[in-house]
């Protein structure tokens, strides 16, 4: 068990940490297609994706209709790039749309909507 102050240490620890963003990729191995979305949270983002998509609730209905043709199995999670810690919340949202839509047509991939 931590002792008081290495609690209040791990805590500040904690709520000073930037979860990692940027953009990432759901590909689908049998067919080759790909999606691609963008995140403030990338940890968060897969669990999300996947959630969705095992319930069969994803809003992208191409997306789910080869999960569901294809199972989990021919599926796979990809970081394609990380943004820097520095960036201002003001400007995420615009950076994330527009490394979203970078990354869509270098792959020709569909745009996975909104920025979580």
């Amino acid at each position: 068990m931590l002792s008081h102050p290495e609690r209040k240490q791990a805590i500040r620890k904690y709520k000073e940490h930037t979860p990692p963003r940027g953009t990432y990729a759901v590909r689908c191995k049998a067919t080759g297609r790909a999606w691609v979305g963008s995140s403030r949270n990338l940890d968060a983002a897969k669990n999300r994706v996947w959630f969705t998509l095992r319930n069969g609730s994803h809003p992208d209905k191409a997306l789910q209709s080869e999960w569901s043709t294809h199972g989990e199995q021919a599926f796979q999670y990809e970081i394609l790039e990380r943004l820097e810690d520095d960036v201002s919340d003001l400007a995420i949202g615009d950076l994330l749309k527009e490394k979203r839509r970078h990354w869509a047509a270098e792959l020709s991939a569909a745009e996975l909507d909104g920025t979580a």
